[in-house]
Protein backbone atom coordinates (compact mmCIF):
# COMPACT_ATOMS: atom_id res chain seq x y z
CA UNK A 1 0.00 0.00 0.00
CA UNK A 2 1.48 3.20 -0.85
CA UNK A 3 2.56 5.85 1.76
CA UNK A 4 0.01 9.11 1.53
CA UNK A 5 1.57 11.92 3.20
CA UNK A 6 0.15 15.29 4.48
CA UNK A 7 1.87 18.48 4.54
CA UNK A 8 0.09 21.13 7.46
CA UNK A 9 1.71 24.28 7.06
CA UNK A 10 0.45 28.11 7.38
CA UNK A 11 1.02 31.70 7.47
CA UNK A 12 -0.17 34.99 7.59
CA UNK A 13 -2.18 36.01 4.34
CA UNK A 14 -1.58 39.29 2.36
CA UNK A 15 -5.58 39.92 2.45
CA UNK A 16 -8.21 37.20 3.90
CA UNK A 17 -9.74 36.85 0.59
CA UNK A 18 -6.80 35.33 -1.17
CA UNK A 19 -4.54 32.61 -0.25
CA UNK A 20 -0.84 34.66 -0.64
CA UNK A 21 1.31 34.81 1.77
CA UNK A 22 2.58 38.04 3.29
CA UNK A 23 5.92 36.77 3.95
CA UNK A 24 6.87 33.22 2.54
CA UNK A 25 9.77 33.17 4.50
CA UNK A 26 8.10 33.75 7.74
CA UNK A 27 5.53 30.36 6.64
CA UNK A 28 5.24 28.15 9.86
CA UNK A 29 5.94 24.29 8.98
CA UNK A 30 3.58 21.84 10.99
CA UNK A 31 5.00 18.90 9.90
CA UNK A 32 4.62 15.76 7.48
CA UNK A 33 1.53 13.21 8.68
CA UNK A 34 1.48 9.89 8.10
CA UNK A 35 -2.26 10.44 7.17
CA UNK A 36 -5.36 12.61 6.82
CA UNK A 37 -6.49 12.21 10.51
CA UNK A 38 -3.44 13.03 11.94
CA UNK A 39 -2.83 16.03 9.75
CA UNK A 40 -6.43 16.89 10.11
CA UNK A 41 -6.19 17.36 13.92
CA UNK A 42 -2.24 19.13 13.91
CA UNK A 43 -4.19 21.63 11.22
CA UNK A 44 -6.77 21.89 13.38
CA UNK A 45 -4.67 22.75 16.33
CA UNK A 46 -2.99 25.69 14.66
CA UNK A 47 -6.77 27.39 13.48
CA UNK A 48 -8.01 27.30 16.85
CA UNK A 49 -4.72 28.62 17.83
CA UNK A 50 -4.54 31.32 15.64
CA UNK A 51 -8.46 32.31 15.58
CA UNK A 52 -8.21 35.81 16.67
CA UNK A 53 -6.01 36.55 13.32
CA UNK A 54 -8.33 36.57 10.30
CA UNK A 55 -5.12 36.79 8.21
CA UNK A 56 -3.78 33.38 9.53
CA UNK A 57 -4.54 30.05 7.29
CA UNK A 58 -3.40 26.76 7.96
CA UNK A 59 -3.76 24.39 4.95
CA UNK A 60 -3.00 20.59 4.87
CA UNK A 61 -1.24 19.16 1.22
CA UNK A 62 -2.11 16.29 0.09
CA UNK A 63 1.93 15.27 -0.94
CA UNK A 64 1.22 11.95 -2.28
CA UNK A 65 -0.80 13.47 -5.03
CA UNK A 66 2.17 16.13 -6.21
CA UNK A 67 3.07 13.34 -8.46
CA UNK A 68 -0.45 14.11 -10.26
CA UNK A 69 0.35 17.68 -10.86
CA UNK A 70 0.15 17.62 -14.20
CA UNK A 71 -3.70 15.90 -14.42
CA UNK A 72 -6.34 17.97 -15.17
CA UNK A 73 -7.92 18.69 -11.78
CA UNK A 74 -5.45 17.52 -9.49
CA UNK A 75 -5.79 18.43 -6.09
CA UNK A 76 -2.65 20.38 -5.84
CA UNK A 77 -3.89 22.61 -8.56
CA UNK A 78 -6.78 23.57 -6.24
CA UNK A 79 -4.20 25.16 -3.57
CA UNK A 80 -3.32 28.08 -6.11
CA UNK A 81 -6.63 29.96 -6.52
Amino acid sequence: MPQRLHLVFGGELVSPEKNVFRDVTRIHIVGMFPNYETAYLAWKAEAQRTVDNAHMRYFIANIHRLSEETSPGSETEAMTT
